[in-house]
C-alpha cells in the first residue's frame, strides 16, 4: 500500500507552486477577455477558391477601413476568424465588400461562414454572471458535501482513541472548496499566461469548461470520501491517517483509469477535432488533471492535516 498521505508535504509544495504561479499571472497579466465579456464581433470566412493571404496581406487589404484594434486568427488552411471592437452592419457589409474585391482580383473566392456581434453592454452583464456562476457552484457543492456527510463527525470520534479528535462534517466541505479552488486557479494561470503571450483570448465556452471541470473534480472527491466514510467505520483500531491513506489507495485505480479515460478521448479531440473548440478542449484536459491530483493528493491529505493540528491544539 502507497503511503500517499505520509508523503502530503511533498503534494502541497507542488500545488503551492502550481497556485502560486497561477496567481502571479493573474495578478501580472489578467485574463485576455475575448468579444463574450468585451464586445465586438467575430467575422469567419473561408477562401473557397484560390490561396488564402497570410494575416499581413489580411490587415493591409483591410487597412483603409480604420477598423481600429482588430485580430486576425488563421484557422486550418483556407479559413480565418476576424475578431474587431466595431460590432455594426455597415463596418460588418464594408469588410466584405473589401475582402471580395480583392479576393476577385486575385482570381480568388471568398465565403462567409458566420457573423455573431455581442455589445458591450452584454458583454459586462455576461462577466458578472459568469463570475457569480462559478462562485454559487462553489458554494452549493461545499454545502452539499456538508450535508452529505453529516454523520461523519461520529465516526471520526471512534478513532480519538488512537490519538486525535473528531471531524465535523463542515470541514469537508470546506476542504472540497480548498480543492476546488486548486482546480480552478490552475486553469485560469495558464490562459492569463496564454492571453499574454499568445493573444488567447477566453470566451463564454471558457466558463462552461470550468463548470464542467468543478463538476467532474468533485465527483472524483466524494468517491474518496465515501471510501472514507465506510472505513471509519470498519478499521476502527486504525488512526484517522491510516484510514485515510487507505481509502485513497482503494480509489486510487479507480480514479486514474476514469480520469485517463476521459484525458484520452480530450487529447484526440483537441490535436484531431475543430479550431472553435480547441482552447475549451485545452480547460477541460488541464482542469480534469488537477482535478484528479486534488482529489488524490490534496482534499485528503488536508483532513489529515486539519485534523492533526486540531489534535494538538486541544492537546
Amino acid at each position: 500500500m502507497l503511503n500517499i498521505i505520509g508523503k502530503r508535504k511533498i503534494y502541497y509544495i507542488i500545488s503551492g507552486i502550481a497556485i502560486g504561479a497561477s496567481i502571479i499571472a493573474l495578478v501580472l497579466w489578467q485574463l485576455e477577455l475575448g468579444i463574450d465579456f468585451k464586445g465586438g464581433s467575430n467575422l469567419e470566412l473561408i477562401y473557397t477558391q484560390g490561396t488564402r493571404p497570410n494575416s499581413e496581406e489580411i490587415m493591409r487589404i483591410l487597412k483603409p477601413l480604420n477598423l481600429g484594434a482588430f485580430k486576425i486568427s488563421p484557422v486550418g488552411d483556407k479559413e480565418f476568424l476576424l475578431t474587431i471592437v466595431q460590432s455594426d452592419e455597415k463596418t460588418h457589409q464594408d469588410i466584405i465588400a473589401t475582402l471580395t474585391e480583392a479576393a476577385q482580383k486575385n482570381m480568388s473566392q471568398i465565403e462567409e461562414r458566420r457573423f455573431s456581434s455581442v455589445g458591450p453592454t452584454i458583454g459586462a452583464e455576461l462577466k458578472r454572471k459568469a463570475i457569480m456562476a462559478i462562485v454559487v457552484v462553489l458554494l452549493c457543492i461545499s454545502l452539499y458535501i456538508a450535508w452529505a456527510f453529516r454523520r461523519v463527525s461520529g465516526l471520526t470520534r471512534l478513532h480519538a482513541h488512537t490519538g486525535g479528535v473528531g471531524m465535523n462534517s463542515w470541514r469537508y466541505g470546506v476542504v472540497t472548496l480548498v480543492a476546488l479552488f486548486h482546480d480552478v486557479a490552475i486553469p485560469l494561470g495558464l490562459f492569463s499566461y496564454l492571453g499574454y503571450f499568445y493573444g488567447i483570448e477566453i470566451d463564454s465556452n471558457f466558463i462552461v469548461a470550468l463548470l464542467v471541470v468543478l463538476g467532474f473534480s468533485v465527483h472524483d472527491t466524494i468517491v474518496v470520501f465515501d471510501r472514507l466514510r465506510e472505513n471509519l467505520r470498519l478499521y476502527v483500531h486504525l488512526s484517522f491517517e491510516e484510514v485515510v491513506n487507505r481509502s485513497v489507495n482503494e480509489t486510487l485505480t479507480r480514479s486514474i483509469n476514469t480520469s485517463l479515460t476521459v484525458l484520452l478521448t480530450l487529447f484526440a479531440l483537441y490535436f484531431f477535432g475543430g479550431q472553435t473548440l480547441k482552447y475549451f478542449i485545452l480547460t477541460l484536459s488541464v482542469g480534469i488533471f488537477a482535478g484528479t491530483y486534488s482529489s488524490i493528493f490534496i482534499a485528503s491529505p488536508i483532513l489529515v492535516s486539519w485534523q492533526k493540528w486540531l489534535t494538538k491544539i486541544r492537546a
